[in-house]
């Protein structure tokens, strides 16, 4: 075993340099340091969506994000960021926010509360293309502008390219006396 292991170790001395060792070895630490940079898939590993505080059971229609017929796209013109890398309150990567926004009022069937939910568009990047939706409760003509859904509102960004629009709670809306 000795006579195997120093024959083993000369002829590795051989062949290497300590150079090329320490290169090595530098290389496979830095290696191993990126190794938590990789992407990997976080999701569920039952696929199930758990809904958020007040919504509908996502496994039917009106809970979840990626339909059209989710409580909250009942004002939305456009792509749904749910099936375009984002979700109903967030944009995909590579995307930026509109800060100009249209609302609506739309009802959540589970507690029958009226909510002002504000459509943001996501812009930066090319049209999503999936998940079209164009529903009009309560959309008004063009010249009312902030209650229209036929506007491009990616105003205010760094590009005009429309990606996907949001769906955001903003809040309970509030009957006047």
């Amino acid at each position: 075993m000795d006579h195997w292991i120093a024959q083993l170790s000369r002829t590795i001395a051989r062949r290497t340099t300590r150079r090329g060792l320490l290169a090595r070895l530098a290389g496979l630490a830095l290696g191993s340091a990126a190794l938590p940079l990789l992407p990997i898939a976080r999701g569920q590993q039952d696929g199930h969506r758990a809904p958020a505080p007040g919504d509908p059971d996502p496994a039917t229609a009106l809970g979840d994000p990626a339909s059209c017929q989710y409580w909250r796209h009942c004002a939305i013109d456009g792509f749904l960021c749910s099936c375009c890398g984002g979700t109903q309150r967030s944009c995909p990567p590579g995307t930026q926010v509109s800060p100009i926004t249209w609302v609506g009022t739309c009802r959540n069937p589970v507690d029958n509360k009226d909510y002002i939910i504000s459509y943001n568009d996501c812009c930066g990047k090319h049209v999503c293309g999936v998940c079209y939706c164009h529903r009009n409760e309560g959309d008004k003509p063009i010249y009312f502008p902030a209650r229209s859904n036929d506007v491009n509102w990616c105003f205010g960004t760094d590009t005009v390219v429309y990606n996907c629009s949001t769906a955001i709670v903003l809040g309970v809306a509030t009957k006047e006396g």
